[in-house]
Parts: structure tokens; sequence; C-alpha cells
């Protein structure tokens, strides 16, 4: 399914629960690292630049909501997490991930990342409709990585791993991502490039599968 014609407008950065959409429309999240190119995607998918980039690793520092409209469908949210840890994994960057999205994750799903770690059952809420990881191509199975990805497991809720930045390799390259991160993450990629286009169609059609 080609991506139609569609408006994308920026609609908040959010720093409180208040500050998120109250509407009822369908919400997907974007979780991924620091540098692993969200905004750009992000822009390629929706074809405007509604998302500022940045070449700083770790510059948004807030939940960013972007409202989609396709041609003839009806509007839902595209909600672009703070990123976490910039280089290495560890216990810096799941704090960093746990307290940067708890604001958004906590308030729709009523379970922050207190209630994960003693094993309490999750509660889901039908605004949010997916969750999806952008792991960085070149750098598959970071220990951040595969943290964040069991983390959003344990949410209940569905969530696809994507791989950007994917022109960015070989085709040996490319095989090497899908055995690693099938070892890593227990499935293989949806690879996309923001720069020339791959993957995109296919991601708007997972995003619209699961928004309805």
């Amino acid at each position: 399914m080609p991506r139609p014609r569609l408006s994308a407008e920026f609609v908040t950065s959010a720093v409180k629960p208040a500050d998120l959409p109250r509407d009822g429309r369908p919400e997907i999240a974007l979780a991924g690292r620091s540098n692993v190119g969200k905004s750009s995607l992000l822009n390629a998918l929706v074809r405007t630049a509604v998302a500022r980039t940045s070449s700083t690793p770790g510059k948004t520092r807030q939940v960013n909501v972007y409202r989609v409209t396709p041609g003839g469908g009806f509007p839902f949210y595209l909600i672009d997490l703070p990123g976490y840890g910039h280089t290495s994994g560890g216990a810096k960057a799941r704090a960093e991930f746990d307290g940067l999205t708890s604001l958004y994750f906590e308030h729709r799903i009523g379970l922050g990342s207190h209630s994960l770690e003693h094993g309490h059952p999750p509660a889901t809420d039908p605004v949010l409709r997916g969750v999806v990881l952008a792991i960085d191509a070149r750098h598959p199975g970071l220990a951040s990585d595969v943290r964040a990805w069991h983390w959003l497991a344990s949410l209940g809720v569905p969530h696809l791993l994507m791989a950007t930045k994917i022109d960015k390799l070989s085709q040996a390259e490319r095989a090497r991502l899908a055995t690693t991160c099938r070892q890593e993450f227990g499935q293989a990629p949806l690879v996309v490039s923001a720069l020339d286009g791959t993957g995109l169609d296919e991601l708007w059609q997972q995003l619209r599968g699961l928004t309805g």
C-alpha cells in the first residue's frame, strides 16, 4: 500500500500529561536511541519537514506530538519519544529511557517503570495502538536497544522493530543485520532509509494497519 496524499502537522511538545492529546485518536509511539534518526525518518515518511532535526544527539528532551491525516482517512498521532543512551548501554541508558518516556507511557497505559520492575500486569489503553522501536542498522544488537525492546514487549501493546539508515549498508551487511536481529530481538527488522525512501511504504502500511 503506497503512501497516499496526506497532511502532517506538529501539535505540541508535551512536558506534562495534560499536554498530550485528549481527543481519543489512535497513537503510535516512536522510540529509539538519541542518534537513530527518528526525526529525519518522520519527515521522510510524511513528505514534509514537520520534525526538527539536529546534528547533536540527544537534542529532543520532550514528547513531540504530530498529527497525521491521510487523504480521505481519519487522523492519528505519531508520538516522537525522547531518545535514550547515546553511545553505550547499561544502567544509565535504561534509566534515561525509563525516565524520559514515563510521561507518555504512565499516562497512556497507567504503568511506570516501577510497576514493570515489580512484575505488575500491564493495563492496555486502546488509544496507544503500537510502539515502533528504531535501531541503527549499522549497530544492531546494542545492549540499550535490546533492553528497550524487552521493556516495550512487557507493555502488552503491539511493537515493531525497525532498522534505520539501511542505505549505508552493503548487501552482505544487510544479511548480517537480519541474522543479528533474529538472535538478539527474535525477529528481523523492517529496514528503512530516510535518504532513499527504502521501506517507507511498508512502514506506512504497518502504521495504517495499527491505527485502522
